[in-house]
């Protein structure tokens, strides 16, 4: 096949790289090659079995037409102080200035016109002033909450406009290698299982998000495409009762906090919070699996969660991070036979695991059904683990009885975008004809920021 732009995975960078490029009046051929299925087929078996079936050939929450993240929360920050690394690359200006361009994108699709986390001056300070006294500092961030169920709307409709506007997808196929003349990438070799073909391209975009991080550094490595290894992020999904979370929620719908508790220093921050949400599990190729939280628009649970984070930065001679990260996803793992572990706080400070029995008749009622009760520290690396508490008893002085003995932390919740590509402001990299995007390039983290990647990328391909 030859083709003008191959894009390699339909994420939110790869999906939005091809809007651009229609808005802008390309005549460019684009197809897109996505491992998963359309969003319309996209389909989790667990609400009707009640557990984690361990889909194969992948799982349906972290594969398809727009992504991982739009089957988690759907939440789109409209701030360019969150979401990785992009400003830096591009500018701080035009980074806000494309959020709000990508932004009116989303509205015109249907995206809900209310946004989180304007007005309550007064109340911000407060919240931001307690936050202070114990070491953290409040990112102020307004969200537009689109909703697990409304975001799979929104995105059918974003794929039926690619699909009416003559881009072609070919869903269940995976790209197994990139094509080369020589240094120049000139397209991708890609299968359904069955049937394999190459795609000759002008210009090949790869844009695989968390999950094809580690598939897009073994790429790096294999082609001598500049990399680096970049930050890993391994932590715990937190659940608590809606009561304790209930004026940050509504003064911020989203508390971005971020500290450096010592002893260490390290990096620690608040990720991806869910009012009235639900903790899930996602599967990753390798059989491990990961916590994430869900949040529906209409649908709403007694508990509120969220991720805390802690950031690692490997030095010479380790440059293995998410290799790093997926060990000790896999140790907890083994621990949980399989399954996601989860232990109360108090249950940590006392130094005993946690018993299924404790959980029936506690307040916080896991809104992951089919976790496992049981010690997560025996997994979790000391350091990580120290400053997970020191954070948490942080959170405590910003929202009290954050830091209660029945708050629930969930193992193992990992982030793979450590893996970070060496590219120019125009997106190009060492090899010429090759573009990385999104998550899976190490330079941004969620939706809206991997929206604005694609944006910026589909001007360029024009």
């Amino acid at each position: 096949m030859k083709t003008d732009v191959v894009i390699i995975g339909a994420g939110p960078s790869g999906i939005f790289t091809a809007i651009e490029m229609l808005r802008l009046g390309s005549k460019k051929k684009i197809v897109i090659v996505e491992k998963g299925q359309p969003v319309e087929k996209r389909r989790c078996p667990k609400a009707k079995t009640g557990k984690c079936m361990n889909c194969k050939p992948y799982c349906h929450i972290t594969t398809g037409f727009s992504g991982a993240g739009a089957f988690s929360d759907g939440k789109l920050s409209l701030s360019s102080s969150v979401g990785g690394d992009l400003p830096t690359l591009i500018g701080e200006d035009l980074a806000q200035e494309t959020i709000d361009y990508t932004d009116k994108i989303y509205l015109e699709f249907g995206a809900d016109e209310h946004i989180e986390g304007l007005g309550h001056e007064e109340e911000k300070k407060e919240i931001r002033r307690n936050a202070i006294k114990a070491g953290l500092q409040l990112v102020d961030c307004p969200i537009r909450h689109l909703g697990t169920e409304k975001a799979q709307d929104l995105y059918g409709r974003i794929e039926k406009y690619l699909l009416d506007n003559g881009v072609e997808m070919y869903f269940g196929y995976e790209c197994t290698n990139l094509k080369f003349d020589g240094d120049r990438c000139c397209g991708a070799f890609v299968t359904n299982g069955k049937d394999s073909f190459e795609i000759d391209a002008d210009s090949t975009v790869v844009a695989t998000g968390r999950r094809g991080a580690d598939w897009l550094e073994k790429l790096c490595t294999e082609h001598n495409i500049a990399h680096r290894p970049g930050t890993v992020d391994i932590g715990v999904r937190v659940e608590v009762r809606n009561e304790i979370m209930e004026k940050v929620n509504s003064v911020l719908y989203e508390s971005k906090l971020v500290g450096y508790p010592a002893p260490y220093k390290n990096k620690v921050r608040t990720f991806c919070q869910n009012p009235g949400g639900f903790v899930s599990q996602e599967n990753y190729d390798n059989d491990l699996a990961v916590v994430n939280g869900h949040s529906f628009k209409e649908t709403k649970s007694n508990n509120t969660n969220l991720a805390i984070l802690c950031s690692h930065n490997f030095t010479y001679p380790f440059n293995q991070p998410i290799e790093y990260a997926q060990k000790v996803g896999e140790l907890t793992n083994m621990l949980g036979a399989g399954k996601i572990l989860v232990q109360r706080y108090g249950d940590i400070l006392d130094g005993k695991r946690t018993w299924d029995k404790e959980l029936a008749h506690a307040n916080v009622k896991p809104t992951l059904v089919d976790a496992v009760a049981g010690d997560i520290t025996a997994a979790m690396p000391y350091r990580a683990m120290t400053n997970i508490i020191n954070f948490i008893q942080a959170m405590d002085q910003v929202v009290p009885g954050f830091a209660s003995y029945e708050t629930l932390l969930y193992s193992p919740e990992l982030k793979f975008y450590s893996n970070k590509v060496e590219m120019d402001e125009n997106f190009n990299t060492s090899c010429p004809g090759l573009h990385c995007l999104g998550d899976s390039s190490g330079w941004t983290r969620g939706l809206m920021m991997s929206s604005v990647m694609g944006v910026l990328m589909g001007r360029k391909l024009v």
